[in-house]
C-alpha cells in the first residue's frame, strides 16, 4: 500500500494524541449538555471511534452520509443527503464529527439543516482542516494541513486506503492522469 503514499503528514502516534486532546477539550466544554455526536461517513469513522473514548460524558452517537463529493478528486458545491438521523436533534447540542474539512461546503450545509431542524448548538470537530482551502471556522481541530490530496485514517482515493493507521499524502501521478 506504501506504493501510492508519497510522505506520511500525520503519524498514528499524532493522531492518537490529538484523539486524547480534543476528547479533553469536548469533556470540559459539554459538561452537563446533551451531547450528540454525528459523525458524517464514512470518512469519519475511526476518528469518531477514538476520539470518543476520550470524551468522559453519557453522549449519543448518530451518523448521516452526506456528500458533496462526486468522484476523483474535485469538490462540487451539490450537497445529497443519502443516509439522515434516526432520531430528532430539536434542543440538543450537536458536534459534528468530520474527518477533513476541505471546502467546507458539506459543514456549512449540515449546519443549516440542523439549524432549521432545532437543534440547541452546533459545532465541529475536525480531525484535519485545510484551512488554505476554505473559510470555515471550526471549533475543535486536530491538525492544520497543506492543501494536498490525503488519505489513510478515515480518509480514501477511489474508496481504498482508508485503512491507513495514519494520514499520507497520495503520490501525484495516481490522480494527475
Amino acid at each position: 500500500m506504501n506504493n501510492v503514499i508519497e510522505e506520511i503528514l500525520v503519524s498514528e502516534k499524532q493522531i492518537a494524541e490529538a484523539c486524547k486532546r480534543l476528547g479533553s477539550e469536548i469533556t470540559k466544554d459539554y459538561e452537563n449538555k446533551d451531547l450528540v455526536l454525528v459523525g458524517l461517513l464514512k470518512g469519519c469513522i475511526p476518528f469518531l471511534s477514538d476520539l470518543a473514548k476520550h470524551i468522559e460524558l453519557p453522549l449519543e452517537v448518530q451518523y448521516m452520509i452526506v456528500s458533496s463529493y462526486h468522484g476523483g478528486t474535485a469538490s462540487s458545491n451539490e450537497i445529497q443527503i443519502k443516509y439522515d438521523l434516526e432520531v430528532p436533534i430539536k434542543d440538543r447540542d450537536i458536534l459534528l464529527v468530520e474527518d477533513i474539512i476541505d471546502t467546507g461546503q458539506t459543514i456549512k450545509a449540515v449546519k443549516k439543516l440542523f439549524e432549521t431542524r432545532g437543534a440547541k448548538s452546533i459545532k465541529v470537530v475536525s480531525l484535519l482542516d485545510k484551512k488554505d482551502n476554505n473559510n470555515l471556522k471550526a471549533e475543535y481541530v486536530g491538525f492544520t494541513i497543506p492543501n494536498k490530496f490525503v488519505l489513510g485514517y478515515g480518509l480514501d482515493f477511489q474508496q481504498k486506503y482508508r485503512n491507513l493507521p495514519y494520514i499520507g499524502v497520495l503520490k501525484k501521478e495516481f490522480y494527475d492522469k
